[in-house]
């Protein structure tokens, strides 16, 4: 639609995930134009309002309370406002309810302009050690353990890095069913209190991070960032992996590292190498 020119303009503002420094010039400069400030929790907006001494008013924009307001600032915006949209950390309308507001806001013709800054997804991909080529963002997985079980079924042979979200009351589950449905021996970064003083990066295999979080209780929200899976093109036959492995064990690797490595080495998880190799060799063995 058309852009009307007595409509005013909706602002998506990238607002710090952690420490309240990782503020733009551009972002201080259009909260303190602006007529209006939508916001995830206006408990939280104001500590950084406070910080910069912005006095603006304020209303609560979020996932429970959008239908009832997104009329009303659709309206002030229509009479020509210009009106600042803000979640609690990093950039409104991804995996966040702000992106109705911003699709009502264009279909009804209404300038938008992003004031871009902090990603805790762009920040923890940056700070993985993973590929960063390519990847996919999947947002927060389903609550409910089947639903994440099936997504995560289906990533499989993903070849891309991936990144999630999460809260911290289901990151065990979360990595344990990673663990099962994509391997345990796949490289990952869990990153925490991102730009925060006790930021926090844990990095290994999905195992390795799995028991650490099992030894220290989550606190917080969590940004996963998970390798893909290695291409390899072509794959060599399984006999040929085993009799690698095989190779590897008998010149001293320990059997537990010789199967990850091929696994590594191959694109394929450990178990399907360990059944060929018990069938193979193990059973010579007896």
């Amino acid at each position: 639609m058309k852009m009307t020119e007595s409509s005013g303009t909706l602002y998506i503002c990238a607002t710090p995930i952690g420490n309240l420094e990782d503020v733009s010039i551009r972002l201080l400069k259009t909260l303190r134009q602006v007529d209006l400030i939508a916001c995830e929790d206006t408990r939280h907006t104001k500590k950084l309002l406070n910080r910069y001494k912005i006095n603006k008013p304020l209303t609560s924009y979020h996932q429970h309370s959008r239908l009832s307001k997104e009329e009303m600032i659709i309206q002030k915006l229509q009479a020509g406002q210009k009106i600042a949209l803000v979640s609690d950390a990093g950039m409104p309308a991804i995996s966040d309810p702000g992106a109705d507001l911003v699709r009502r806001a264009l279909k009804a013709g209404i300038k938008v302009e992003a004031v871009p800054g902090p990603s805790a997804l762009i920040t923890a991909l940056a700070l993985s050690g993973l590929d960063t080529k390519s990847f996919i963002f999947l947002g927060f997985l389903p609550a409910k353990s089947g639903q994440r079980r099936d997504i995560l079924k289906g990533l499989d042979e993903q070849i891309h890095t991936m990144v999630f979200y999460e809260a911290p009351h289901r990151l065990l589950k979360t990595l344990a069913d990673i663990e099962e449905l994509l391997g345990g021996e796949r490289s990952i970064a869990v990153a925490r209190e991102l730009t925060k003083t006790y930021e926090e990066i844990k990095r290994g295999q999905v195992s390795e991070v799995l028991q650490y979080f099992k030894d220290h209780e989550p606190r917080g929200e969590f940004t996963i960032v998970l390798e893909g899976r290695t291409p390899v093109a072509p794959r060599g036959s399984m006999e040929q992996i085993v009799d690698e492995v095989e190779e590897l064990i008998s010149n001293g690797t320990d059997k537990k590292e010789a199967f990850k490595k091929k696994a590594r080495e191959y694109g394929i998880h450990k178990s399907e190498i360990y059944k060929y190799y018990v069938d193979k060799y193990e059973s010579q063995k007896n």
